[in-house]
């Protein structure tokens, strides 16, 4: 009877750190649809066809299987660095405004979640 406990006790910790870690790594993807159009993503990038640039899926599928995807997402979003289009032109990629922390993971981990 004892052991039954314990088994019982243990699966349901196991569930409950199961059901912690799925919140710890989820993110809010209408928060960041929502903030991807405010800092106006939207008017290059869609989520899932080419527009003036990449779609955001193509984008995640690329960084697929890097370790370092979120730190270089971030700094493409956040550092002005040169863009290069299909017909050859190149500007500065547009900064996000917002600098609330938690806004930009919650978008780089939506954009990172489209390519799987």
């Amino acid at each position: 009877m004892k052991s039954k406990l314990t088994a019982v006790l243990v699966s349901g910790l196991c569930a409950s750190g199961l059901m912690l870690s799925a919140q710890a790594f989820a993110f809010d993807a209408d928060a960041a649809q929502a903030l991807a159009k405010k800092e106006g993503c939207t008017k290059c990038h869609a989520v899932d066809k080419k527009k003036e640039a990449k779609s955001l899926t193509e984008i995640s599928k690329s960084f697929k299987g890097k370790p370092d995807a979120e730190a270089k997402l971030l700094h493409h979003l956040t550092s002005g660095e040169m863009v290069k289009f299909d017909d050859g032109k190149e500007e500065e990629h547009k900064v996000l405004k917002t600098k609330d922390k938690a806004e930009i993971k919650n978008l780089t981990d939506w954009i990172l979640s489209l390519g799987k």
